[in-house]
């Protein structure tokens, strides 16, 4: 057998490296494009929490909702109630938003507008992340609080209370679970913000 060549084992080694870097590129594709996107927050309605131009890492990989989550939505429906009760589908604003889960299916939803107090199961929900407190009812669901979460969706708010169009509106209501496109994870850009969303 003959013994290999100086020329042979380069060779070699550039096979294997170029073999390691294709598999590497490979691998992290397939994460960035079935299981982590990046996105870019547009408007003010997250704010202090997410700023207009910061840049996100989102997972697609969305189990069940959770309170608190941090969501990207397609708000291609808005789901709200007529005078008797029922749920109602029309079309919504037909765009992607970002928004914070407040309630899920079962849990009781109320405000105090004038005070801009939100109760999830009658207590005085917790919120230390918003900006400005909650005094506008836009029309979802007036005469209809307390309303409990139905199965199947979810409630959303902005943290900007003052500026986000959210499950208060007719344009927006309750959130079907389907319409989750992912969870906001982590903020990326800019670099002195970095770090992950709760």
């Amino acid at each position: 057998m003959k013994e290999k060549t100086k020329a042979s084992i380069i060779r070699e080694k550039i096979f294997s490296f170029a073999e390691t870097m294709i598999i590497s590129l490979f691998s992290v594709t397939l994460v960035f494009v079935f299981l982590l996107r990046v996105t870019t927050i547009t408007g003010i309605s997250m704010a202090e929490t997410l700023s207009e131009g910061d840049r996100v890492i989102m997972t697609a990989w969305y189990g069940t909702p959770k309170q608190g989550d941090v969501v990207v939505i397609n708000a291609e429906h808005a789901v709200t109630m007529n005078d008797s009760g029922e749920l109602v589908a029309s079309k919504g604003i037909n765009k992607y938003i970002v928004k914070r889960i407040i309630a899920v299916p079962g849990q009781k939803v109320d405000f105090d507008f004038h005070k801009g107090t939100v109760y999830i199961d009658d207590k005085v929900y917790d919120e230390p992340y918003i900006t400005g407190l909650t005094h506008l009812d836009e029309g979802a669901f007036t005469g209809h609080y307390p309303l409990t979460v139905p199965d199947g969706y979810v409630f959303v708010m902005g943290d900007n209370r003052r500026d986000s169009q959210d499950s208060r509106s007719y344009r927006i209501g309750l959130i079907p679970e389907e319409d989750i496109v992912g969870k906001i994870l982590m903020r990326v850009y800019p670099l002195k913000d970095l770090g992950l969303i709760d």
